[in-house]
């Protein structure tokens, strides 16, 4: 056997001893380096004769094919070692159960704010919507709040430090009540001129914002305001509508319905409702779940209508407190923690 020979071998037994890539380039170094074997060998080419050269020149470069398909024969058998390696410890056991992808639910708000909906449209009740970033007119000056009134302070409402084309300030709307004034704004002007306009008659469920932060409130909450507008209608009307909804909405008609004497500057008079369960783990209590009335003269103005010839009344409920009485929710707060184990109870 001459030196190229044995050359060979020593490459393929040290290649087949390197176990990780890092070990057989260590390896190949030794050969195929600047200072390997093979290498040395073309170098001392320089010492022999043209004729020499040419003979021993082709040794040598099949020496060096040869430890090359060596070194890539090593380089595969790694490679291939190492892909059933991990394919063994990724392996999948189709023996055990399927993992099911989590099955969703309508969040116990928007679920409440649809039955709210549903029970209102059965009733002839239009559902208007409209910004949440509103003028400091829609949300004060056009319900009847004075300038100095405490909810257009920062200590109870978010103001944008801009203004709208007009110049009036922005604010994140404490109330869905500037509905009530655009939706009635537009019906007044589609029936303007014609002798009789039909009863407006719609309900603003949506967010709204105001600096309160505790298990019973919180910053962003949500409302449904109510109206009702037409050339006769009264508190009865008032009082049976919304007890015919307290009814659908929780399923009995075992409970009552009072109204206690209040103030709002955009109703006269005004009053908030109540309402006591005659049965179930509430019963005896009296709650209190809407502010309501008749709609001042003014608002009636500011909504582009005669007070004259049109009357009517509006309430506004807390859509979130309706659902904590309806599932007996004590934090508000759970609603907005995103927290599945509370969540999935709504299923």
């Amino acid at each position: 056997m001459n030196d190229l020979d044995q050359l060979v071998q020593d490459a393929q037994a040290d290649f087949a001893q390197a176990h990780t890539p890092a070990e057989l380039e260590n390896a190949k170094a030794r050969y195929l380096g600047k200072a390997g074997r093979v290498t040395e060998l073309l170098k001392a080419l320089g010492k022999f004769s043209p004729e020499e050269k040419k003979t021993r020149g082709a040794q040598i470069n099949a020496t060096k094919q040869q430890v090359e398909g060596a070194l890539t024969a090593r380089r595969q058998a790694l490679a291939e070692a190492e892909l059933e390696q991990q394919l063994k410890a990724e392996a999948l056991d189709v023996t055990l159960p399927g993992r099911r992808r989590g099955e969703g639910a309508v969040h116990p708000i928007a679920r409440t704010m649809e039955r709210i909906e549903q029970i209102f449209a059965s009733m002839g009740f239009d559902v208007a919507d409209g910004p949440e970033i509103e003028t400091d007119w829609y949300s004060f000056t056009a319900l009847n709040n004075p300038e100095n009134h405490p909810a257009r302070s920062m200590q109870d409402t978010f103001y944008v430090d801009s203004k709208d084309a007009e110049g009036r300030w922005l604010n994140l709307r404490p109330h869905t009540s500037p509905m009530q004034i655009r939706y009635a704004q537009a019906h007044a002007c589609k029936y303007a001129g014609q002798p009789t306009m039909p009863d407006i008659r719609v309900i603003a469920p949506g967010r709204t914002f105001r600096v309160d932060s505790d298990a019973t409130h919180s910053p962003m909450f949500h409302q449904v305001e109510g109206l009702w507008v037409g050339e006769n209608v009264s508190f009865k009307d008032l009082k049976a509508l919304y007890l015919d909804f307290i009814q659908a909405f929780f399923e009995t008609t075992d409970l009552k319905l009072r109204f206690r004497p209040s103030y709002f500057p955009f109703t006269e008079p005004s009053a908030e409702i109540d309402i006591m369960f005659e049965s179930g783990p509430l019963t005896g209590r009296w709650l209190e779940v809407s502010g309501s009335g008749q709609v001042h003269p003014q608002v009636i103005r500011n909504m582009g209508l005669d007070p004259e010839r049109s009357i009517g009344f509006a309430f506004g409920s807390g859509i979130d407190r309706l659902a904590m009485l309806r599932y007996g929710i004590s934090d508000l707060r759970l609603f907005f923690d995103g927290d599945l184990r509370f969540l999935s109870q709504f299923k």
